[in-house]
């Protein structure tokens, strides 16, 4: 079988075949299934599928349980221990054994019974699932970044407003209060005209775990009960090593493009949200970036990329030993700057404290308001409604960072057509925004 056919006739024919069977298995029904209780009755139940249930995939899936409403009903990995980690998750979380363990993302995405799914698996396989997925008629919460692609961006904003889904992606600090306000604060002209944004983010500080040659020998087996040939999937195939997919992935190129796009997406999101002309004007590109060069690791180390439009407005995009993390909009009549807050660094900062105690106006713009990431997904799959972190403003947070990778290996200035999302009259750099998928599977 084509491994890029999202859903064959054997996987739906024995997925219906399947629900027929669980139709006529005679159940007793309590009370709370019916809506008594104050309990979400299965008709207004959103039913969830999770695919990819390592570290992030756990922390989502484990959200999405938590929540009236909403019910995880299957879990997929090609990790056999994660499976049986997360389905004993979900299970104590319902009191009973209901949720379905599931070895191909295909055969999720076949079921009936699932109205959204949770994608939490590394980078590469983004575009693949996200498209089948809306194809398939589910609505999606996606993991950033959108792939290691412009293509792979471009395909699922397509799909997913082809076939009217609703697509959150993990992009949470939308969900805060602190990056909300600092992004109003831009936007409604309390910080006067803004001329440069700054955006600063982890990178250096994350080493590889394994620093030894890129073709040990002889190659470790691969363990019992791990698919390592489906864990790679469109990207190249190589012998096992536990460094691949282990937290190394992030930093090698075959699986993720790198800081500058997997964490990047996070603090360029904000830039985009709180100064939207960053996203819609062109630009002029310059960066200079060095290699990561241990084990299997081969992705930008350090960056130093700037973006200057028409207008005089810059972005400056840099890793964290060049500026502090998080983002900064910058007027002629003060500044603000946002980050994560945790014990002893405090999460929003301005030029003036007065700055932070302003109260909007009625005619001020208001930006989307998210109370919990999750929940606000969840209301959108009701209302049908675009949640805060929607696919249009992932895709350009996304590629905005993989700008700056391909920028740094060109070492030459770079102009950007946000319209047409390419590099004007340089055929070689909108060849590195594309990848090539391997082993059969295809867009």
């Amino acid at each position: 079988m084509n491994p890029s056919s999202p859903l064959s006739r054997r996987r739906f024919l024995s997925t219906a075949a399947w629900a027929a069977g669980s139709l006529a298995v005679p159940n007793l029904v309590p009370s709370s299934v019916l809506g008594a209780d104050g309990q979400t009755a299965p008709s207004n139940t959103i039913t969830l599928g999770c695919i990819g249930v390592g570290g992030m995939g756990t922390y989502n899936m484990k959200s999405f349980a938590g929540h009236a409403g909403c019910r995880v009903v299957a879990v997929c990995d090609v990790m056999q221990a994660r499976r049986e980690s997360a389905k004993e998750i979900v299970d104590a979380t319902y009191g009973d054994h209901g949720c379905a363990m599931i070895t191909d993302w295909r055969d999720l995405l076949a079921r009936q019974d699932i109205d959204a799914v949770m994608i939490a698996t590394p980078d590469h396989w983004h575009s693949l699932m996200a498209t089948a997925a809306a194809q398939a008629g589910k609505d999606l919460y996606c993991e950033k970044p959108m792939g290691v692609s412009l293509q792979d961006g471009q395909a699922i904003r397509d799909a997913v407003r082809k076939h009217k889904r609703v697509f959150q992606a993990g992009t949470w600090q939308r969900s805060d209060r602190n990056f909300r306000f600092a992004c109003e604060l831009a936007c409604n002209g309390y910080l006067g005209k803004i001329h440069t944004v700054e955006v600063a983010t982890d990178g250096t500080k994350f080493t590889a775990g394994y620093k030894g040659p890129r073709n040990p020998q002889p190659a470790p087996p691969v363990p019992p009960g791990f698919d390592w040939i489906m864990w790679q999937g469109p990207a190249q195939q190589h012998p096992y090593h536990p460094a691949r997919h282990s937290s190394d992935w992030f930093m090698i190129s075959d699986y993720s493009r790198g800081w500058t796009v997997n964490w990047g997406v996070h603090h360029l999101d904000i830039a985009l949200w709180g100064c939207p002309e960053l996203g819609t004007e062109p630009f002029e590109i310059e960066s200079r970036v060095t290699w990561r060069n241990e084990g299997f690791t081969d992705t930008v180390y350090e960056w130093d990329a700037t973006y200057t439009y028409a207008n005089g407005l810059k972005l400056v995009f840099k890793d964290q030993k060049k500026l502090p993390t998080g983002c900064r909009f910058i007027g002629d009549k003060g500044w603000v700057r946002v980050d994560r807050q945790w014990a002893g660094h405090p999460g929003l900062v301005a030029s003036e404290d007065s700055l932070l105690e302003i109260k909007l106006r009625p005619d001020d713009l208001r930006l989307s308001h998210s109370r919990h990431h999750v929940v606000t997904f969840l209301e959108c799959v009701r209302s049908r409604q675009d949640p805060v972190s929607d696919v249009d403003a992932t895709h350009k947070a996304s590629y905005l960072g993989l700008l700056t990778e391909v920028a740094g290996r060109m070492e030459q200035k770079l102009q950007w057509d946000p319209t047409n999302e390419q590099f004007i009259g340089n055929d070689e750099a909108n060849q590195r925004l594309r990848r090539k998928m391997h082993n059969g599977w295809k867009l």
